[in-house]
């Protein structure tokens, strides 16, 4: 059951959206600042890391089994895995207000934004589907003769002379990619925050991308970075990034999004 002394969203949702001004330095302190989260509630953070750990271990399985797949499998992760961090979201929150973690109340935390969510998951179904789609027809165009084994994959990925394939294959996975980490780097924190609805979280995280290209541009490549490194120990390392990324995006929302108030110097309005 949801604690009740959980603190209430910081603004209504009709209040003014303002956009901060972002720095090269501010992904780093993201990841600072997630690191302390994750050691103030190490229990909380091995139950995330342990469901982020078993969905690289599923991702795996499919890609030694059905490797043509596997890009429509990871999508599916990246569907899941941002309202799995919503309950990371939540324990930094709680900290933020001065209460203490609790795995309880980071389990339910979406149940006070049902209507806001539906929407975000129909989105990102859609975004979903679509690019499994793509994937799909990248290896039908590439490879005419049938889907290629495991091994035909790797091959394919190393081959020199197929470099036409990787490339479209990374711009196809890499255009999907963008789609998702610019629609939802603030959006399910804002919602968690201020119970907005989904339209209007989503367009202030594409303002927040769109306004800091370079900031953004970098936080992505963090996170991309400590994703791959966290999987070439069989995903184990996922038990510690995935939280890790999950308290650091509360932060990097914190940070993008300015508290309600009067406009201060070096901010925008998102309206």
């Amino acid at each position: 059951m949801t604690d009740s002394s959980a603190p209430t969203p910081s603004a209504p949702p009709s209040s003014p959206l303002v956009l901060n001004s972002l720095g090269w330095r501010d992904p780093f302190r993201w990841l600072a600042t997630g690191v302390r989260d994750l050691l103030a509630a190490p229990g909380i953070a091995m139950f995330y890391g342990l469901c982020f750990w078993g969905m690289a271990l599923v991702l795996g399985w499919v890609f030694r089994a059905q490797p043509e797949y596997t890009m429509s499998l990871a999508s599916g992760c990246l569907l899941v895995g941002p309202f799995l961090a919503m309950g990371l979201y939540e324990t930094s929150r709680r900290r933020e207000a001065g209460l203490p973690p609790d795995l309880g109340a980071s389990i339910t935390c979406w149940d006070r934004h049902v209507a806001s969510m539906a929407m975000l998951v129909l989105v990102l179904i859609v975004l979903e589907l679509l690019w499994g789609r793509a994937s799909l027809v990248v290896f039908a165009v590439f490879f005419n003769t049938g889907m290629p084994s495991t091994t035909g994959v790797v091959q394919a990925v190393f081959n020199p002379q197929n470099w036409q394939f990787v490339v479209v294959y990374l711009m196809v996975g890499g255009v999907f990619a963008a789609l998702v980490f610019a629609s939802m780097v603030v959006s399910i924190p804002m919602i968690l925050d201020r119970d907005t609805d989904a339209l209007t979280a989503g367009i202030a995280s594409i303002r927040v991308v769109l306004e800091n290209p370079g900031v953004m541009l970098l936080w992505g490549a963090l996170i991309t970075l400590l994703v791959a490194l966290s999987l070439l120990a069989w995903g184990a390392g996922l038990l510690v990034v995935g939280p890790l990324l999950g308290h650091a995006s509360w932060h990097a929302y914190r940070a993008a999004v300015a508290p309600p108030g009067p406009v201060e110097p070096g901010v925008q309005s998102a309206g």
